[in-house]
């Protein structure tokens, strides 16, 4: 494991020490995908036993949350309107502020929830995907397309219905146990007429009982709803045009695994480590790249994530 650091903060009273007439802090969990609350089991199990209040939901058109039929109803903005009604519904009143954990599509919106509302979160422990301001040079699918072309899993998605007809043919279940152990930290790519043939192993941390009620999910909600935030990443891109050169002025942790594909995008590696990042993130306390892990990190080392999420949150 690989960690920089900035000094340390006077530590708090410990979560375990808050009574009736001082409430919990409250953790919100944001999910990737193809995920749902369900993959911040383990955290919500260690945290709570800490003391900590935690909330994961479903996002929006996940799972047993309500998916708009809109294509356009999934920004950014969109989601982070959603994060802002719960935490009022939560916490109560407009003040108060809540810890923040995000993972792939969990981590964009965490860094759009934070960037736009910063009075509403305490601290930010975010995963696999980095922050970079808005640049007028980067229109995200483009980009992805200059860097692995058309058949790129983000590419593949963005015609409306082509890709649910596919996964449709190939199967809920085996989609997903695709996405789930999928452990090169290369691209995804989805060339059309793809052979899904080869056996599927589950890793050690990936049980039959996890794959089945992930199946159970996606198989009454469906793929669109979550397939919609990336049709509408041009969108999102074009809508947080006035946040041109804006940091993200909230405390962070970031923590990636260095098997994770988004690791090896193009050019994120050295931004994350030559200052740019920090630069962007003022408030960059910690960047942990942990050796040998994939990008389902959380679920690949239960226990070592939860253990810095507490670790960092117990400085506040």
């Amino acid at each position: 494991m690989e960690s920089t650091c900035t000094s340390p903060r006077k530590l708090p009273p410990s979560p375990t020490t808050y009574g009736a007439s001082r409430p919990p802090p409250v953790i919100l969990f944001l999910h990737g995908f193809p995920e749902l609350w369900y993959t911040w089991r383990h955290q919500m199990a260690a945290l709570s036993s800490l003391g900590y209040r935690t909330i994961a939901p479903d996002l929006r058109g996940y799972g047993d949350t309500e998916a708009p039929e809109s294509a356009d109803a999934y920004t950014s903005l969109h989601v982070v309107g959603d994060l802002i009604g719960l935490i009022d519904a939560v916490v109560g009143g407009d003040r108060e502020k809540v810890f923040v954990v995000g993972h792939d599509w969990g981590a964009v919106i965490a860094w759009h929830l934070c960037l736009l509302r910063p009075d509403r979160v305490k601290a930010l422990v975010n995963m696999s995907v980095v922050f970079e301001p808005w640049n007028l040079k980067r229109k995200p699918i483009s980009m992805f397309k200059s860097f692995y072309g058309d058949d790129y899993y983000i590419c593949r998605f963005q015609e409306y219905g082509e890709i649910e007809a596919e996964f449709a043919k190939v199967g809920t279940e085996r989609v997903l146990l695709e996405m789930l152990t999928y452990r090169n930290p290369g691209p995804i790519l989805l060339p059309k007429g793809k052979s899904y043939d080869d056996p599927v192993s589950l890793p050690s941390w990936l049980t039959e009982y996890d794959v089945k009620y992930y199946v159970s999910k996606y198989e009454k909600s469906g793929f669109t709803g979550p397939v919609n935030y990336y049709r509408n990443m041009d969108r999102t891109w074009e809508m947080m045009g006035a946040f041109s050169n804006a940091q993200v002025k909230v405390p962070v942790k970031f923590i990636i695994g260095d098997q994770d594909l988004t690791y090896h995008i193009p050019r994120t590696k050295k931004y994350i480590h030559d200052g740019r990042f920090k630069s962007h993130v003022p408030l960059l306390d910690e960047v942990v790249v942990l050796k040998g892990v994939g990008h389902f990190l959380h679920e690949e080392r239960p226990d070592e994530i939860s253990k810095h999420i507490h670790d960092y949150f117990l400085t506040f």
